[in-house]
Parts: structure tokens; sequence; C-alpha cells
């Protein structure tokens, strides 16, 4: 007798999610299935795609082993996007650490015109992430949906402190939004009901918080897996939205990934898999030979 293995259909369909226009289009989620299960109970039209970070200014502290690969264009944000596009990823995210009230409190239309001239210049849909300061973040996520009406950036983080400046014009200017929690499964649900009152669920990525390996990642891995689970499985409608692992910085602030190169990419690596293996869709990564590395781990044969 032919031996069958045993597959399970969900009800649940995690919400397609299009970032970028028109040629520079990206779409993340749709999957009806759980992380990696490719043996017949369900489809994943839109496979993990991944994203290299930059910065708004140039990154002095970094070590050698993570500079060298943007040599010469560290200190140019659009120089250093048009780089990334070299190493085939499928999004570049903008991080806009000098509008930080903690590092330089750059103004809020500087860091617009920025953003704009950085996602005009490549041909991959553009990520942007505030510095994190609520208060300030409130002023620039603002400025820049403003001033790249249009583009459908992927533009965060939108929290619970600032929901509604930021994510109404995010909505009225024609974006994505981010919307982020900290490692609290009711917490994130708390916030995209509020969100969802009034922007469109199917335009709303979960951002739960990445850790890096060593440094709480398990705690990642298991809200991420909960909160793909509790989508797919069950139908909650509040957790049905794409997931994106913002984890590059995090992991390349550890001591360990500083001290080498090969450590580094590993501990980037690792995370990086894990996180893909808990349901994220969409990863942030700071080296482009980890975004190889995992690349290869992950194709389907």
């Amino acid at each position: 007798m032919e031996y069958k293995a045993p597959v399970e259909a969900y009800s649940g369909v995690v919400r397609e999610v299009t970032i970028g226009k028109g040629a520079k289009s990206l779409k993340i989620g749709g999957e009806n299935i759980l992380p990696l299960h490719y043996f017949d109970e369900g489809s994943n039209p839109n496979p993990a795609r991944f994203a290299l970070e930059i910065l708004d200014t140039e990154p002095l502290d970094w070590p050698k082993h993570l500079a060298d690969p943007f040599a010469g264009a560290l200190s140019d944000p659009v120089s250093w996007a048009k780089k990334c596009q070299g190493f085939a990823v499928d999004a570049v995210s903008l991080y806009l650490l000098s509008t930080d009230p903690a590092v330089k409190n750059a103004p809020a239309d500087k860091a617009a015109a920025l953003a704009k001239e950085v996602g005009e210049a490549i041909d991959v849909p553009l990520i942007v992430y505030g510095s994190g300061d609520e208060d300030k973040d409130a002023e620039v996520l603002p400025k820049v949906a403003e001033v790249c009406a249009g583009m459908n950036l992927l533009i965060g983080p939108v929290k619970k402190e600032n929901y509604e400046a930021v994510g109404k014009s995010i909505l009225e200017h024609g974006h994505t939004a981010i919307a982020q929690s900290p490692l609290d499964i009711n917490l994130l649900k708390e916030l995209n009901v509020k969100l969802g009152k009034f922007f469109p669920q199917e335009r709303i990525v979960i951002d739960p918080l990445a850790s890096p390996l060593g440094y709480g990642m398990e705690y990642s891995f298991s809200l991420i897996e909960r909160v793909k689970q509790i989508g797919v499985i069950t139908k909650d409608s509040m957790t049905m939205m794409p997931i994106i692992a913002n984890l590059g910085g995090e992991c390349w602030n550890t001591k360990q990934a500083k001290e080498n190169k090969d450590q580094g990419m590993l501990w980037e690596g690792i995370t990086a898999l894990s996180l893909l293996l808990a349901g994220a869709n969409l990863l942030v990564l700071r080296h482009p030979d980890t975004l190889s590395l995992v690349k290869q781990m992950t194709e389907v044969k």
C-alpha cells in the first residue's frame, strides 16, 4: 500500500501587500501555509524577500569587514543605495538615523528630501525607517510621506504613541505602513486594531521587533511564529499581515559580529534563517555576503 504523508489545509491567508509602484513594485505575503511548508498543503505565491539597509549618515563606527563591500559610498546614501542593487536585493531600507535627537536631530524636510532622492535613484522599492523616537518620528515620517507622495514607500515605525499622526499621513500620500510593537502579541494586535480603524489592512506590515542570536532572538522567534500560526491556522484578521524582520542593525551591533567577518556573517545569517523559519516575509540585512548565504540556504530546488 502506497504511503501518503498527511497534509493539512488552513483557512487563513496572509494578506498580500504591494510596496513600490509600477516596475519597482514588490509583493510580499499571500501565503496560506506555514513557513517553508512546500509539500502540497497550500501555496506561497511570494517567497521571502530581502533588503539591505543603508544609513542617512556615514557610519564611522562600523568594523572594516562590514564597511568594505560599500567602500566609497558610505558617505553618500544615494550611491550606497545604488551599490546595494548590485547585490541583487529585492528592496533597499533607508534608516534615518541622523534625525534622532540623540544623534544629529536632523530636520524633517532634509530627511524627506533624501528619501525622495534615494527612492528615485533605485530600481527597487524603498523602505524608510525613522529613528524610533516617537515624537521626532511624528514630525519626520509624515514629511517623508508628503514629499514622496505616490511612490508607495514602506514607512515606519508606526507605534501606539504616534499611530494617528504618522498612519494618517502615510495613508493620505499613498504609502504602506510598518506597524511596530514590542515583543508582545496583545500589544501587537491592539495596535493593528487601532490602526485598522482608518488604515486598510492590506497596506499594513507587522514589525514585532527582531532580536539577534544570543541577545533575545528566541523571543522574536516565538512571537513571529505565534503571529504566523494564529493568522494562518485560526484566521485571526489582526495577525494576517506580512511580517518584516529588521535584524541587520541589531546583529551587527553585537560584539561577536564586530570581531570578525565570518562570525558576523554567521551571527546575522543564523538570525535571518531562524526568523524565516518562524515566518518572516521580508528581512532587512546589512552585509551583502549574508544576503547571498541566506538566499543559498533557502533556495527551493
